[in-house]
């Protein structure tokens, strides 16, 4: 092994696999003798060392010869050569290179060996070349030169050289040529217009054997893959997005802001700055004053009010701007704008102002917007620079405006910024500067900040913010306002699960305001407390005043009250919303919201149609509802408000139900990068995929859902993910554990369980089975006689919840199928297994969902095998195993496939035909003759992974325990012949 000089890292390379598979692509054709060059660009602290180090260690460990020399920034006064003198220094302390260093003795004199001076530059180029290609002769040559934008003059000319001069070429008449591959760096940021390597690098990019690897800014979630990676105590959440966000895909910012978590409480750190500033005092000082200005504009400012706030003639702005882009500080950008290359260079700068100067500068541009004739489009910026200009009147006016102008346009999360900031800065201005009118008194305010709140997904914000407004409400306030903010308040406990206190809320609020005269106060308050009665049972209650609230609402003609109180009622009788009268009633609410413009009524509507839907087992019918629904939340702008993220978790649930397992992980993939922190549940359909294909990272995922508040459907989520993992192990203590907890925390303030137990209580009773299975085959009655009482206590939970349902009915078609599946468990658990408890559960999964009704049909075919009707156990465990396959679900598969081994369940074919597609049998033929599964994919053209899919298809197809017998067993039935496997 030969060596490589190298830095250790404690952290894998993290979102560089394309990278680094390209460079040892072409580490793997050097060692063949095809000599090639790759430059690795990239911005500074990108990582372009630490890919360059990654390979090199590669490198050393394949027993190349790795010779790394770095250039050094020295100005004006670079020395020669300097990394080729590096890597002579290394090769000249190692002895095994001394021979091949003494045949080249003009190489010797650049290490200072010789008296004379190099004064012949070609041969000392010709020297160099014929080291290379010498030591390429003991083995592969990796010469890694990093920094090549520090390079001096006399290495650049080497390079070129070496690259175009033969070194890279191959050999007359097709021979190998030198084992040689030339790794260079540089940094693409410090390459302005006349730096020297730019036409070095135009002219080596047109060399054939030459290529060109530009590292861009790693993804986000590779960036907080790093981050959490480099930090040995786990950060917040809210921490690593932080870091994410301001590190731009940067590695080395990363790295930096990351160290500074415990010593610096925000800005730059100090040492990052100082690195990102050497750049910036390298300018002249006009240029050094117009990035300062820039600095306070943000990232990236417009050519005017550049122009307008710092205050010199346009020549001298001009070319002050082109010295910045000239020196990529500033790139310049469509519509005469001027961004900061990076958002961290931009806070360095804006750090380094005195507290005057920046005051003085905020206060220019503000009263530059203010003097531009679009209001609403400046708000926010106006906001912000009047703050830090400290003239908080205008300040506060301008983010009210700002917070409006949100609103209109569908962006809560940015309305809920604006209205805390007008908020905080409300008390620091006098009420005389005050913006006058409805509606602008601190308890509105804080309002309309909860309502953005919850429309953003942030729910225990919302609940903070409607208590802070009930704090703020006086004797002296008006009754309706005061109803308001107890049913807002009412309203938004609902959405963290706070019942019993969301409907003490809701009873208040109704007293306060009497029902006549009608008012549409009251009509609001009854609606929300009809939602909370029917949420802590009172359902009598919710009736009686639901069908009172109707009849003021339509005449008062509140359309979307009456739509709000429909969608209540469908759910409240008749049967609920999967009869045809409570879905009459949805699709009139649905009409009445949309004709009124109330986009969270008109989702609440949608999402009952497409709940309907599920529960009555119509899957397919389901999705064209969600899909409206979250259509519409788009066009609102609110994507992230509760109901459309209940939206996100049904239609993953509809598509993992419906076997489209490749289409629900990359729907959930999608979706993860717009949730808000709230919305982690929704992927719970995307774990149970994972957790069903063997990827038991999923119970970590899992498990980070009960991090944090409380979250109903978190908790749902994590407890359905954590019990059938658990069950999956075979830990049936931890599955019956796992599912007692859930249910604890999931059951409502008045006792209730929630509907999901007996899914719960089914895959725990699945482990529970297993373990008293196994007792009594052990003959530990007395053990086996414990597990089925548990077994019975679970049994008779699932039988509570399915038959109760949530609002006093039998649940839907897929409540019933999970009720069936426990019963049959529970027998198998308390006398064995009986087929036809089976047969029952795998036809109640038949209203579509194909992975359950294969986990049954297994459990059926055991059950079939018991009662020695081995043909009909065949037909259960070949479709269990088609739709395994089909789904990707490799556990399952492999238990099938071992159900079918032991009980002998492949089908016999005394007809000759064969149970094997026309692939299996070129497949089988193979194996007759001994190829592995690598060698079978290079005859038949198919990777070896798909080879070995064929093999494990065929083996259980057979009956089969292994490769040999799977041979014996197709001679014997005729599948294949001596003759055709002769070879």
């Amino acid at each position: 092994m030969f060596f490589v000089s190298q830095a250790s890292f404690s952290t894998p390379l993290i979102g560089r696999d394309d990278e680094f598979a390209r460079l040892s692509g072409v580490l793997e054709r050097a060692r063949g003798g095809d000599a090639r060059a790759v430059l690795v660009a990239g911005d500074a602290g990108v990582g372009k060392t630490r890919v360059l180090d990654e390979v090199s260690g590669r490198a050393t460990a394949d027993g190349m010869i790795v010779l790394t020399g770095h250039c050094v920034d020295l100005g004006d006064v670079g020395l020669p050569y300097l990394p080729f003198t590096e890597v002579l220094g290394v090769l000249a302390g190692d002895e095994r290179f001394a021979g091949v260093l003494d045949g080249h003795p003009v190489v010797g004199r650049l290490l200072g060996g010789g008296t004379d001076a190099v004064s012949d530059r070609l041969r000392l180029f010709e020297g160099i070349a014929g080291l290379l290609a010498d030591l390429s002769e003991i083995a592969p040559v990796l010469l890694v030169l990093e920094d090549l934008h520090w390079a001096d003059q006399s290495s650049r000319d080497l390079l070129r050289f070496l690259l175009s001069r033969g070194m890279l070429q191959r050999a007359a008449g097709g021979a190998p040529g030198h084992r040689l591959a030339v790794f260079a760096s540089y940094r693409a940021d410090d390459l302005h217009r006349r730096h020297p390597l730019r036409p070095l690098l135009a002219e080596l990019v047109r060399l054939p054997a030459v290529e060109r690897l530009e590292l861009r800014p790693m993804a986000d979630a590779e960036v907080a893959r790093l981050v959490r990676a480099v930090q040995e105590q786990p950060l917040p959440d809210t921490t690593v997005r932080r870091i994410v966000e301001r590190a731009e895909g940067n590695a080395f910012y990363a790295e930096e802001l990351v160290a500074a978590t415990d010593t610096e409480a925000g800005g730059v750190p100090s040492g990052l700055a100082d690195v990102l500033l050497i750049r910036f005092e390298q300018l002249s000082d006009t240029a050094q004053q117009v990035l300062r200005t820039a600095a306070v504009a943000g990232r990236r400012v417009e050519h005017d009010l550049l122009r307008g706030a710092v205050g010199i003639p346009e020549d001298e702005l001009e070319s002050a701007l082109r010295e910045a882009v000239g020196r990529q500080l500033l790139v310049p950008g469509a519509g005469d704008t001027y961004a900061f290359r990076h958002a961290l260079a931009r806070e360095a700068v804006y750090a380094d102002l005195l507290p005057g100067e920046r005051a003085r500068l905020h206060g220019a541009f503000a009263r530059l917007l203010a003097g531009r004739g679009r209001p609403e489009e400046t708000a926010a910026e106006r906001a912000h620079h009047y703050r830090e200009s400290h003239d908080l009147a205008e300040a506060l006016a301008a983010s009210l405006e700002a917070a409006s102008h949100a609103h209109r346009v569908g962006a809560p999360a940015e309305e809920l910024r604006h209205l805390e900031t007008a908020l905080d800065l409300w008390s620091s201005v006098e009420p005389a500067a005050r913006p006058s009118g409805e509606g602008n008194d601190r308890v509105t305010l804080t309002l309309r900040a909860s309502a953005a709140a919850a429309h953003a997904g942030e729910s225990h914000r919302a609940v903070s913010l409607t208590r802070s407004a009930l704090a703020g409400v006086g004797q002296d306030t008006d009754a309706e306002l005061a109803a308001r903010v107890r049913y807002t308040l009412a309203g938004n406990l609902l959405g963290v699960d706070s019942l019993s206190a969301a409907y003490a809320y809701s009873s208040e609020a109704l007293a306060l305001i009497p029902a006549e005269p009608p008012s549409r106060t009251w009509v609001w308050a009854a609606a929300t407390h009809v939602m909370a009665a029917r949420q802590v049972g009172e359902d009598e209650t919710a009736l009686r005043i639901a069908h009172e609230a109707l009849r003021t609402a339509e005449q008062l003609r509140v359309p979307d009250a009456q739509a709000d109180l429909l969608i209540s009622l469908a759910a409240l009788e008749g049967g609920g919303r999967r009869t045809p009268l409570g879905r009459e009633r949805l699709r009139e609410a649905r009409e009445l919201a949309r004709a009124s413009g109330n986009a969270p009524v008109e989702m609440r509507a949608l999402f009952n149609l497409a709940v309907g839907c599920f529960e009555s087992g119509e899957l397919q019918e389901c999705l064209p509802w969600l899909a409206e629904g979250l259509d519409r939340a788009r066009r609102a702008g609110l994507l992230s408000s509760p109901y459309p993220l209940e939206m996100r978790y049904l239609r993953l649930l509809v598509l993992y139900a419906l076997g489209r397992w490749d289409e629900c992980l990359s729907v959930a993939s999608a979706d993860a990068e717009v949730l808000p922190a709230a919305g982690g549940y929704t992927a719970g359909p995307a774990l149970y995929v994972a957790l069903a294909r063997g990827d038991l990272r999923a119970v970590e995922q899992a498990g980070a859902l009960l991090e944090g508040p409380f979250d109903w459907m978190g908790t749902l989520v994590a407890g359905i993910a954590l019990t059938d993992a658990a069950a999956l192990r075979g830990a049936a203590e931890e599955a019956v554990e796992r599912m007692g907890t859930a249910v604890a925390a999931l059951t409502d303030d008045v006792g209730r369980p929630p509907d999901v137990t007996v899914r719960l209580a089914a895959l725990a009773l699945s482990a529970v089975a297993d373990r008293a299975a196994a007792l009594r085959l052990t003959g530990d009655a007395e053990s086996a006689r414990r597990w089925a009482d548990t077994a019975t206590e679970l049994v008779g939970q699932a039988r509570t919840a399915a038959v109760r349902g949530e609002v006093g009915v039998p649940q839907g078609p897929e409540g019933m199928a999970w009720l069936a599946r426990a019963e049959a468990e529970w027998t198998r658990a308390v006398s064995g297994p009986d087929a036809e408890a089976w047969a029952k559960a795998v036809a109640a999964f038949d209203y579509g969902d194909d992975y359950e009704r294969a986990r049954c049909r297994l459990r059926h075919a055991e059950a079939l095998l018991v009662a020695d009707d081995r043909e009909a156990a065949g037909a259960e465990a070949r479709a269990a195993r088609e739709t395994a396959a089909r789904l990707g679900a490799t556990p399952l598969l492999e238990r099938v496939d071992a159900l079918i081994r032991r009980g002998r369940l492949a089908e016999a074919h005394a007809d000759g035909s064969s149970p094997l597609t026309a692939r299996e049998q070129d497949v089988l033929r193979l194996l007759a003759v001994g190829r592995s599964n690598r060698q079978i994919g290079e005859e038949l053209y198919i990777t070896g992974k798909t080879a070995s899919v064929h093999v494990s298809n065929i083996l259980a197809k057979l009956g089969a325990a292994s490769r040999t017998e799977a041979v014996a067993i197709a001679y014997r039935e005729g599948l294949i012949t001596r003759e055709e496997t002769v070879g």
